[in-house]
């Protein structure tokens, strides 16, 4: 059904019923239910019992998957929005109330994006780095080094490589762009702007610093990338690329609720930099 794994692993599954039910006698028996009842298993993780969990607890992160911890986050972001009216942006030094809030969550009330936005997050806890000879003609070879976490990279070499490895590309450009946006916006601004001044910094040893309104705009160009891509009309996730593009800023959205709502001192524990 999902492009991506959604099932509870062993210790997932022990966790929710430690918490909501653990007098329960055939725990083997709940462990199927919550594995095969999908309302049975959304109840179970929107309890308000296992939202304080996670958040007050810290060694809660160590004992059930990254997946699990940002699909709960979620979905309490998803509640906390239908009972607002408003949603903040900030413009420089000034708040501004944008009432948005009806729209975000009914974002979220697709499962496929809901579920998408939980396995992205659960991707940054961890940042690989890789190395590539790539051909460039003849007998000529260029070696591409890279961390998924490094956009201008991740660019360069999604425009060497052959096309059945675009799509993992395309969707890791526009995923960091989002998650960046959500989490991390005080950085950007901060690493593109001097904050007394205002004034631009300038690059670095030639490398350009990404504003706000860029990292947005390169979000919506890649994960529309994705969505005309082939292999995501076979797979039949071209519609939730397109979500993505068209609802970009409102998927940051739920991001930073959850950054300064929930986790305001742990972001940068979870995300590790």
């Amino acid at each position: 059904m999902y492009p991506f794994d959604v099932e509870l692993t062993e210790n997932d599954l022990d966790f929710l019923i430690d918490v909501l039910s653990p007098e329960v006698g055939d725990r083997g028996h709940l462990r199927q239910i919550l594995s095969e009842d999908e309302d049975f298993r959304n109840a179970f993780i929107q309890d308000q019992r296992v939202v304080k969990r996670i958040v007050e607890d810290d060694t809660v992160f160590v004992r059930i998957s990254p997946r699990l911890f940002f699909e709960i986050l979620l979905r309490k972001a998803a509640s906390d929005l239908k009972h607002e009216s408003y949603t903040i942006e900030r413009s420089g030094a000034m708040n501004i109330p944008v009432f948005d809030a009806g729209e975000v969550a009914d974002l979220l009330s697709d499962e496929s994006i809901l579920l998408y936005m939980a396995d992205m997050l659960s991707s940054f806890t961890r940042v690989n780095s890789y190395s590539f000879s790539v051909r460039v003609k003849g007998n000529v070879w260029r070696k591409i080094r890279f961390n998924d976490m490094d956009i201008e990279s991740l660019k360069s070499f999604s425009e060497v490589v052959e096309d059945e490895y675009q799509l993992a590309l395309y969707k890791r450009i526009a995923d960091i762009c989002l998650f960046v946006l959500g989490f991390f916006p005080d950085y950007v601004d901060s690493n593109t702007h001097y904050p007394l001044s205002g004034e631009p910094r300038p690059a670095i040893a030639g490398i350009p610093r990404i504003t706000l309104s860029e990292y947005e705009e390169e979000g919506r160009r890649y994960y529309k990338l994705a969505a005309e891509h082939e292999t995501s009309r076979e797979k039949h996730i071209d519609d939730l690329f397109w979500s993505l593009e068209e609802n970009f800023n409102r998927a940051r959205k739920p991001l930073t609720l959850i950054a300064e709502r929930y986790l305001p001192r742990k972001t940068r524990e979870l995300f590790g930099r």
